[in-house]
């Protein structure tokens, strides 16, 4: 076979109103790749794995620790279960993902790799049985399974963690006239630390608000009333709790909104945030603003996406 180079986008879950529940996968407007690439081909000895890319110093030093070695691992295990047999491969991780950025980056090699080795033996699992796969190993992680971040990045578009009737999601329609801004200022924030800062349990009255906000936001999709799922993608879980792990966020927040944004909030467990504009003169406002504002360093970025509707895709 010849070589196979799979894409798999970033992803915003969460989008402040469905905690666990909401992810959709995002592209810059200008075309970059900011997600992973995996490139998979034949090899002489039965596995290889290299790493390159801006972030490949970030990854752990040791390649068992690495979750690309780890997605082979499982992937030939549930192989050989069915009988199949692994071929000799190599795995090429190309980075290019800060880790820590609430962007999905750990998604983005779990999903590139596993659909990278089941393209590469003819596809013997299917896309459910995949995104089983892909959410055992954000698990690992994070400390525990969810789907939000690996299914929008796998399938594209913006996905509802149904997890019934043999489906762990469901696409919801959105608003493709949108434009995201994304700001990730430069330093990390893991996700099981994001996951530890928050409560264990919660006021029925903030229980039932967050359910009305929710389903107003799904039925405000299918209805495709912007103003209205804009107006509640607003968070009582976990933005009050992990907001004191981003620098500056509620004054950034509101000036957001004074520029305009029809809504802002925190992007997976952060620190990436998310400024959604109406037009692309109101984003490029809200990116002046941003770089001003709320990058730190020399490794933050800004990207101004759209939804990205077609997922983890194969580069020719």
């Amino acid at each position: 076979m010849s070589v196979l180079r799979i894409y798999a986008p970033a992803s915003s879950a969460n989008l402040s109103v469905g905690f666990d529940s909401l992810g959709t996968a995002i592209s810059p407007i200008d075309g970059s790749l900011l997600g992973d690439v995996v490139q998979i081909e034949d090899c002489d000895v039965p596995f290889e794995l290299d790493t390159a890319g801006y972030f490949v110093r970030k990854l752990p030093k040791e390649p068992q620790k690495n979750i690309v070695y780890q997605a082979y691992v499982l992937f030939s295990e549930r192989l050989k279960l069915r009988g199949g047999k692994v071929k000799n491969l190599r795995l090429t991780l190309e980075k290019n993902m800060p880790i820590g950025s609430g962007l999905g980056s750990s998604a983005c090699s779990i999903v590139a790799a596993l659909v990278a080795l089941n393209k590469f033996h003819d596809e013997p699992f299917s896309k459910m049985e995949l995104l089983e796969m892909m959410g055992e190993l954000e698990g690992r992680i994070s400390g525990s399974i969810h789907y939000d971040n690996v299914a929008p990045c796998y399938l594209g578009g913006l996905q509802l963690m149904t997890q019934s009737l043999g489906n762990i999601c469901q696409p919801l329609p959105f608003f493709d006239e949108w434009y995201w801004v994304l700001a990730y200022p430069g330093i990390e924030v893991s996700t099981a630390e994001a996951r530890a800062i928050l409560p264990k349990t919660y006021t029925r009255q903030d229980m039932i608000s967050q359910a009305r906000l929710l389903g107003s936001f799904v039925h405000a999709c299918h209805t495709h009333q912007d103003v209205l799922a804009a107006v509640m993608m607003k968070d009582l879980i976990a933005e009050p709790y992990r907001e004191a792990l981003l620098p500056n966020f509620a004054e950034v927040r509101q000036g957001c909104k004074d520029l305009g944004a029809l809504a802002v909030g925190i992007s997976g467990s952060g620190p990436t945030m998310f400024a959604i504009a109406p037009d692309l003169e109101h984003a490029q406002k809200l990116v002046a603003y941003l770089e001003k504002e709320y990058i730190q360093n020399n490794e933050g970025f800004i990207h101004i996406c759209r939804v990205d509707n077609d997922g983890t895709r194969e580069l020719k």
